[in-house]
């Protein structure tokens, strides 16, 4: 069968986000009231699969994140063909 996964990785609280806070300042300087911004991965795949939660959940350990540093959420939907 086939799926569609939304995967969102993030830093671990209390971690630097070199890229959230280079971008945080910038929109600071343009006049905006931000106090913190992060910013996450998000990945969008198609794929087949019988056991999909298992798969996604291999992924993420095996590539997409690094347990370490990162959190991850995931939503999994049939794909209807």
């Amino acid at each position: 069968m086939r799926w569609k996964a939304k995967i969102i990785v993030r830093l671990k609280e209390g971690l630097n986000d070199p890229e959230g806070r280079v971008i945080g300042k910038a929109l600071k300087n343009l006049g905006y009231d931000v106090d913190e911004l992060k910013v996450p991965k998000c990945f969008e795949l198609v794929f087949e699969s019988e056991e999909p939660e298992e798969d996604v959940e291999e992924m993420c350990k095996r590539l997409l994140a690094n347990p370490l540093i990162h959190t991850y959420e995931y939503e999994i939907e049939p794909l209807g063909e």
